[in-house]
């Protein structure tokens, strides 16, 4: 209830009042019902517009567990569907929320880059290790726009997503870590070529 009545909240303000931000390829996303979403992470922006673009559905974000070390500000998250990892000492436990979210129709959002940053840095192979354990396709997503959030009320927001990802149709012969290497791969390139893209058409207009 928390997370709808926000999300729509934001969404009126952002898109309706301010029109500040423009989603490209929604298509992709009423390809598969229950997906892992990936996206670049630059700033808290992106975390909340890349959820107010797939409304109606409910992104389940992975948070550093610190984030919940306070109780009302841990309520408030657990309200918006986030759930608590051990980035420094991960467990079984680790993937098998994420999964089990994934099997019950859920989407569950991960950022490979593992921090904000405008850097290029290796992604982590978590989203891969977890849609595969899932059988679920990865959906990829770029954002571009504002990195503070004041700035959502100022400046035009962007976010494209791109065609999914079937971990389930690999090259052959892979073993299953070259598997997890292989589609980090594909995360990577795919998320670039958003970023690229999300260039050009913002050049052209």
């Amino acid at each position: 209830m928390l997370y709808s009545l926000i999300g729509h909240f934001i969404r009126f303000v952002i898109v309706k009042l301010f029109k500040n931000l423009e989603v490209l390829g929604e298509e992709n996303q009423r390809e598969h019902d229950s997906y892992l979403v990936t996206c670049n992470h630059e700033s808290y922006n992106d975390v909340i517009l890349l959820g107010v673009s797939l409304l109606p559905n409910q992104i389940h974000y992975m948070a550093k567990q610190e984030l919940f070390n306070n109780k009302i500000f841990g309520k408030l998250l657990t309200g918006l569907n986030a759930f608590p990892v051990n980035r420094e000492n991960p467990g079984p436990s680790t993937l098998k929320r994420p999964v089990k979210l994934l099997n019950d129709n859920k989407t569950v959002g991960i950022f490979p880059n593992g921090r904000r940053t405008s850097e290029e840095v290796p992604l982590k192979r978590g989203a891969a290790t977890i849609a595969l354990l899932a059988k679920k396709p990865i959906l990829p997503a770029a954002y571009m726009g504002p990195d503070t959030i004041p700035g959502m009320f100022k400046q035009k927001a962007y976010i494209k997503f791109g065609t999914p990802i079937d971990v389930t149709d690999l090259p052959q012969g892979l073993k299953r870590q070259e598997k997890v290497d292989y589609i980090t791969q594909q995360i990577n390139e795919r998320t670039k070529a958003l970023q690229h893209e999300l260039r050009e058409h913002v050049n052209h207009q």
